[in-house]
């Protein structure tokens, strides 16, 4: 496809505001597809799948004028006045024509994400950073230094960094940096008076989003928190997609780190540092928690060995790089230390032990649960001297993808409905303030629709809709899809109907079973039911919004109370903070992850059966 400097350039309308942006064709635009296109114009899609064309997370609609399908290079049009298409992106590309197209608000990363960054500790701790600055008498020679700080840091062994010892150290007292290595401290450099500011920052790497904290520190103070989506995800939604990725394409690797810590992390640390008017050459340590392919996507590690039986991670140990090896050139000082805390298993990480210490479930007698909710549902049981703990495939219904009207929880989503029991009357709550017009509906809001759908007789237990049973909501059954069948839960910007298809009840109930059976097979072989369980504590950002109530009623904590449940918020956050600011939780940490016994549910024999009794709403 040629392109004449003289066309007339695409059109692009982002529905919610009517803003129209122009796109003018470039030489490389014939070799692209649109989804890429639009993210180098700065309107980047939810192109979850890595682009694939499995998911419709980059729908966008063809007003008028011609795209070109890939596959085949057939042109695809609209004529003016005809029936708008949706198309995905990443299977088009622009035209020699101009076109007209707009992004629906659901297929649009142009939104600040709900991400959780607040946590509940159930643990006490202690200050004694994993990095800090200790004040020595005069010493002599550099030979002397270890035994300087041994005396004053007494317990583990004081080893030296080779450029320090061969440094000439200044008259009179000095202050050295040490930094925990686990098995040692390391000093790490010397200088002749007290730095300005001692700053850490605790990061969560998640594989939706990342979160930060700046951290004080010498006095143990949080001076700031930043959070915004992992910019891997323009490659791909998933784990399993970045690793399939890396197994194929070797440089990927490089952008998917680069991806991570330069545009994602980066960005953070300087948002937190300007929020609190601190300077970058004062951040001395990381923490970074996170499941483990994100961890060696960091490290710039390749984790295809994580992709195939019997999925052996390159590492699981505490590990210790240098920033350098991570962000590459950058502000931050090249020797500052990056501590990746340790997992337990491939699909066991550290955001999951990290949960386990900042809980408090590692010192509960139990039997308590910890269950994190995700396109890979962990869950971890305590019961006496036991930590067992498994991974399940939930899927990503959950965070809306691949579904009717599904979006992650952002500005615009439904995230909690109500029918009323004589089903007259549907309530929904939708993120912002003021609440604008709903554009979709998150996870949150899909465990309420499945528990009060049902209750209200709308929803069979085998998750059919009942038109007879519908009431004065029989009108809200719609055709969809020409052999399906929606709900529309709420008509929202443009008067497009925000809807529940069949199909998407579908997809939900096998995400929910297969949480709620990984949740049945941990308790099995110690004979425990759901009432026996003192505690389930619900992490992360979906556990946090989920109604428990409505999480129970609709059978994905099958069996529990309300009582039972305690939302405990970004427990892998938590657990960053508490090693940078208590470095003997670290080591906590790394004995939580020695312990922990995982369970492949894949060869349990008596998952499949739980798995298929969980499908319907009990």
């Amino acid at each position: 496809m040629s392109h004449d400097p003289e066309d007339r350039p695409v059109r692009l309308q982002i529905e919610a505001s009517g803003e129209k942006h122009v796109v003018l064709p470039s030489a490389d635009d014939s070799l692209s597809t649109l989804s890429e296109v639009l993210r180098r114009a700065g309107l980047p899609l939810n192109t979850r799948c890595g682009g694939r064309g499995r998911c419709h997370g980059c729908v966008i609609e063809l007003i008028s004028g011609h795209l070109v399908r890939i596959s085949d290079k057939q042109r695809i049009g609209v004529a003016p006045g005809s029936e708008i298409l949706s198309l995905r992106a990443c299977e088009y590309a622009m035209d020699a024509a101009s076109a007209s197209i707009r992004i629906p608000l659901r297929s649009s990363m142009c939104h600040e994400p709900q991400i959780v960054s607040d946590y509940q500790i159930g643990i006490s701790f202690s200050h004694d950073p994993l990095y800090q600055e200790v004040r020595l008498p005069h010493v002599a020679a550099a030979a002397d230094l270890a035994q300087a700080v041994q005396n004053l840091r007494p317990g583990l062994p004081i080893r030296v960094a080779p450029a320090v010892n061969a440094a000439l150290l200044p008259p009179g007292d000095v202050y050295a940096d040490l930094d925990y290595r686990g098995d040692h401290r390391l000093v790490t450099s010397v200088h002749a008076a007290p730095s300005p500011a001692i700053l850490g920052a605790a990061v969560d790497i998640g594989t939706t989003t990342v979160a930060l904290m700046l951290v004080d520190l010498r006095h143990g103070r949080v001076l700031a928190r930043a959070s915004m989506f992992n910019q891997q995800m323009h490659s791909g939604d998933d784990v399993v997609t970045r690793i399939n990725l890396c197994m194929t394409d070797p440089p990927m690797l490089g952008h998917l780190q680069k991806a991570v810590a330069v545009q994602t992390v980066l960005p953070l640390l300087e948002q937190a540092l300007a929020e609190s008017a601190q300077a970058i050459g004062d951040v001395r340590c990381f923490t970074f928690s996170g499941n483990t392919t994100m961890l060696h996507l960091l490290a710039g590690v390749d984790p295809t060995p994580m992709g195939i039986s019997p999925f052996t991670p390159v590492f699981l140990s505490h590990r210790v790089l240098d920033a350098v090896s991570i962000f590459g050139d950058s502000s931050l000082a090249p020797q500052t230390p990056c501590h990746l805390l340790p997992g337990a298993a491939a699909y066991i990480g550290s955001d999951l032990t990290a949960g386990i210490v900042a809980t408090g479930l590692l010192y509960d007698p139990g039997p308590s649960l910890l269950v994190d909710v995700g396109t890979n549902g962990e869950i971890i049981l305590k019961h006496g001297d036991n930590l067992v703990g498994c991974a399940t495939a939930a899927g990503p219904a959950f965070e809306g993808a691949r579904l009717s009207s599904g979006m992650r929880a952002v500005h615009g989503a439904i995230s909690h409905v109500v029918i009323s029991a004589d089903r007259t009357a549907i309530e929904c709550d939708i993120i912002g303030d003021p609440p604008p017009h709903p554009i979709g509906i998150c996870g949150s809001g899909y465990v309420d629709f499945l528990a009060t759908a049902h209750h209200a007789g709308i929803l069979t237990d085998t998750g059919r809709f009942d038109a007879d049973a519908a009431g004065d909501l029989r009108n809200r059954l719609i055709p969809w899809d020409a052999n399906d069948t929606a709900f529309c839960l709420a008509t929202g910007s443009g008067k497009q109907p925000i809807t529940v298809s069949q199909r998407d009840i579908a997809s939900l109930l096998q995400a929910k079973a297969a949480i709620a059976a990984g949740i049945l097979t941990l308790l099995e072989p110690f004979h425990l039911r759901p009432q026996d369980i003192r505690t389930v504590y619900l992490a992360g950002g979906f556990g946090t919004h989920m109604d428990p109530a409505a999480a129970i009623a609709c059978g994905l904590l099958p069996g529990f109370t309300p009582a039972q449940v305690c939302p405990v918020g970004n427990t892998a956050l938590a657990g960053a903070f508490l090693a940078l600011m208590d470095c003997g939780l670290l080591a906590e940490t790394a004995d939580a992850a020695i312990r922990t016994r995982v369970v492949e549910l894949n060869l349990d024999p008596n998952f499949e059966s739980c798995y298929i009794d969980q499908l319907c709403i009990t």
